[in-house]
């Protein structure tokens, strides 16, 4: 079996939730998490910068740079990142329906936007 390649996640380590969110997803994808790399937006703004992403837009939704170095986010970083795992590839897909995709947004934008904001860490 080839290794899979290497996804360059880019998220908010400060953020207990999701932190277990990454825990719970190296679980479920198995194998399939080894080629994965998880960088803490948080401490690493000058990378960010050279890749092309504001700091301040990868605190208000999630980032994945592929093996080309696309740049993903929002929900279409989690489609990609469960249709690495086996297990996860129906979820992927349910959530990426026309009718879903764009509702489960709203709610993922306004949860990281009142996250941030008790926080004390929402950008201006």
């Amino acid at each position: 079996m080839t290794q899979p390649t290497t996804l360059y996640v880019y998220y908010d380590a400060k953020c207990p939730g999701c932190r277990r969110d990454r825990q719970r997803y190296e679980r479920l994808a198995g194998s399939q998490a080894k080629g994965i790399e998880w960088v803490d937006v948080t401490d690493n703004e000058a990378l960010l910068r050279e890749r092309g992403v504001n700091p301040q837009e990868a605190l208000l939704s999630l980032h994945v740079e592929d093996e080309q170095g696309r740049i993903y986010n929002g929900l279409d970083t989690y489609i990609l990142l469960m249709n690495r795992a086996p297990r996860l590839k129906p979820l992927a897909w349910l959530i990426g329906l026309p009718g879903i995709k764009p509702v489960l947004s709203w709610f993922y934008q306004r949860w990281v936007k009142r996250r941030l904001a008790r926080q004390g860490r929402l950008p201006q």
